[in-house]
């Protein structure tokens, strides 16, 4: 049983190689580039719009809508990003409806990347938003003895979003591979759409806790202004 994608090896020379987690990876970047390029090309402000044009909307305002409701100031601000992070890692996990398809999301090296996009973006946005030195003051709160485990936390908290979809991803693909394999013919549907349901749920669980984040770097200096 694999436990990852990064064992399925399609091509080899010396140290570089083309596994399945790059494959995919790239292969659903690029189907989500040509996807959005197709989708936006002939957007209409009028009443009668397609379908696919309703459809991203319903996306868009709900994913903003989420932003909101954590308590980020201007969503639209971070809904590239956080957007992003959603629509990749949902369409991932959707794919597994395809045969021979390996979610890259259960590659360690896959959710390890897309922690550190948020570990990067955490301190941009609260710079943008305050200032280097009003962001790195926050780093001293409530006393300078704080530093270090502050550095800590942001450092931690990065593994553990690696860590928790990486972890239930895999786990959820092994309970799936082994009540498939004892019982074929009775749980492979039901188990796909529980599959697809696990998928959505961490995508989901992902990107809020990233919302979170980026709003814990933005919302001290905000309650500093009201107060």
């Amino acid at each position: 049983m694999r436990l990852s994608p990064d064992d399925i090896i399609f091509w080899q020379v010396g140290f570089f190689k083309l596994n399945a987690t790059l494959l995919f990876t790239w292969g659903l970047m690029a189907f989500l580039t040509i996807g959005s390029i197709l989708v936006t090309r002939n957007l209409s402000h009028h009443e009668q719009r397609s379908r696919w044009q309703n459809l991203l909307e319903i996306i868009v305002t709900g994913i903003a809508k989420q932003i909101a409701e954590v308590g980020l100031p201007q969503p639209r601000v971070y809904l590239g990003f956080l957007g992003t992070l959603f629509l990749f890692i949902a369409t991932a996990n959707l794919f597994t409806i395809f045969p021979y398809y390996e979610p890259p999301t259960g590659s360690l090296s896959t959710t390890v990347a897309l922690s550190l996009c948020v570990f990067i973006a955490i301190p941009l946005f609260g710079i943008a938003d305050q200032g280097v030195r009003d962001y790195l003051k926050t780093y001293l709160e409530p006393t300078a003895l704080m530093l270090p485990f502050n550095i800590i936390g942001e450092v931690s908290r990065t593994l553990a979003l690696a860590v928790r979809l990486f972890g239930n991803m895999m786990s959820g693909a092994m309970i799936i591979a082994i009540l498939l394999t004892i019982t074929p013919f009775v749980f492979p549907l039901v188990m796909s759409m529980l599959g697809l349901l696990t998928g959505m749920v961490q995508a989901y669980i992902f990107t809020i806790l990233a919302t979170v984040y980026i709003a814990a770097a933005v919302r001290t200096h905000h309650e500093d202004i009201v107060d």
